[in-house]
């Protein structure tokens, strides 16, 4: 049987070592790549084409929801598996909307790690221990709809209130009306259930959504 072959992607090395070590001790499971980096993991995925990579959602340079996007846009045929320290509702929904084949605690037991990256390598996505298929994962997302995720023009605005940027700058960066970047405002602090702007700065920063270079 053809195994599956892996990336481990984590700027901890005691941590990446620590998957290394539970992965490639299972029968059918190859670790072919590390890396401490986000873009470095890109092209990783470019050249080696593994077949899961298992990123960590906060990264040094660009973070996993950024690789999550980048390669669904690049169509790299990788399956992604992110692993978190904030692993609520909110991240998962925007994580399966975005193209990630799993969404998974930094806190799950190793045995059922290996059953996640199981799982995704025979195309099946994960998420709360749920196991679903393309069709269900659809279906998942239409039924939490109103709890959607951020639309990426909301990630685009998000990323740019974190730096510190007004209604007006972000709507000359972004060549949107000053009125519709305050309803986008709104529409990010209602789905995160938040009451400010710096709230939505803080919850952005602390679940990797957005680095501050």
């Amino acid at each position: 049987m053809k195994s599956v072959r892996l990336l481990i992607v984590d700027d901890h090395p005691l941590f990446r070592r620590g998957l290394y070590d539970v992965l490639s001790s299972e029968d059918g499971l190859e670790v072919v790549a590390e890396a401490a980096q986000g873009r470095a993991a890109l092209e990783v995925m470019r050249c080696l084409q593994p077949d899961v990579a298992l990123v960590d959602v906060n990264l040094p340079d660009i973070n996993g929801h950024e690789i999550v996007r980048t390669a669904r846009r690049e169509r790299l045929p990788t399956r992604i598996i992110l692993l978190t320290a904030y692993d609520d509702g909110v991240q998962q929904r925007q994580a399966l909307a975005e193209g990630a084949a799993a969404y998974v605690s930094k806190e799950v037991p190793p045995g059922w790690l290996v059953d996640v990256v199981r799982h995704v390598a025979a195309g099946r996505y994960v998420v709360n221990r749920q196991v679903m298929s393309e069709a269900e994962r659809i279906r998942w997302l239409e039924d939490h709809a109103a709890e959607t995720s951020l639309s990426p023009r909301e990630m685009e605005v998000l990323r740019l209130l974190t730096q510190g940027m007004s209604n007006r700058a972000i709507a000359q960066a972004l060549d949107i009306s000053e009125q519709t970047v305050k309803n986008h405002v709104t529409a990010i602090l209602r789905k995160l259930n938040l009451d400010d702007r710096t709230q939505a700065a803080v919850y952005a920063l602390q679940r990797g959504w957005v680095r501050l270079d």
